[in-house]
């Protein structure tokens, strides 16, 4: 391993979330879900700070409450992403940025690790995320489970709502393949700091527009998205039965 740049971690939290209603604040477990994702955050070894972009004043006391940093964004930005890339400005010292989801509390610090030692292997890397393996046919067929296909070098060639590449001739096996076939993206980001401050100036794409997939907008520009494959399974928290299950996960422990 080389040197990886000064990075930070930046989780965008939105309280008005839409299938399930302030659901960074739900604490049924002890803690609210937006600690559970911080302090995930703070177990990773290369990056060196961790901060909230809260859109609402009671996020923003809920992150102060149990002694994390968070900062106050605007409330009309469109995405995450230009969320982040506000946060980005108070911290012109990183290099790296990674966008990490709210909602996504189970993501392990270590894969959050493997996706910026991307940038060490790989200098001329301006953007990176993750992938999985998928070893479920209701998975593959889900239009919420989105797919990528990535060529030797690791950079993506598309990502879709379909399941991609598509199986002309369908065999079960495909889906337990000692090397997998099929990949679910998993929705972290991490960017250079300069690349993430102009990503809001690349105009849509219309496969973006119909997919409904703003990563797309990058590829059809012609930048590569690095994509580091983990073999952690993460289950975003987007609705009362996922928060229950995860509830009963942490239970268990």
């Amino acid at each position: 391993m080389g040197s990886i740049p000064k990075s930070l971690i930046v989780i965008p939290a939105r309280l008005a979330s839409t299938r399930l209603p302030r659901k960074l604040l739900l604490k049924e477990t002890g803690k609210s879900l937006i600690q559970h994702t911080y302090e995930s955050a703070m177990g990773s070894q290369f990056a060196d700070q961790v901060v909230v972009a809260a859109d609402d004043r009671e996020i923003f006391e809920e992150v102060q409450r149990f002694g994390g940093r968070v900062q106050m964004t605007r409330v009309d930005h469109v995405s995450g992403t230009d969320r982040v890339a506000e946060i980005v400005q108070h911290f012109p010292e990183h290099e790296l940025i990674v966008n990490w989801q709210g909602d996504e509390p189970e993501l392990p610090a270590a894969a959050i690790d493997q996706a910026l030692s991307i940038f060490d292997r790989f200098p001329e890397a301006q953007m990176a995320t993750l992938a999985t393996p998928i070893r479920d046919r209701k998975l593959l067929d889900s239009p919420n489970c989105v797919k990528v296909v990535m060529d030797r070098c690791q950079r993506a060639l598309y990502f879709s709502r379909a399941p991609i590449p598509f199986a002309r001739n369908w065999d079960e096996q495909l889906l337990t393949k000692k090397e997998p076939v099929f990949f679910q993206h998993i929705g972290l980001y991490v960017y250079r700091r300069d690349f993430l401050l102009n990503l809001s100036k690349i105009p849509p794409a219309p496969m973006e527009t119909i997919e409904s997939l703003e990563q797309l907008r990058v590829l059809f520009s012609g930048i590569p998205i690095y994509v580091e494959t983990v073999e952690h399974s993460v289950t975003g928290i987007d609705t009362s039965e996922d928060y229950s299950a995860f509830v009963r996960r942490n239970k268990s422990r």
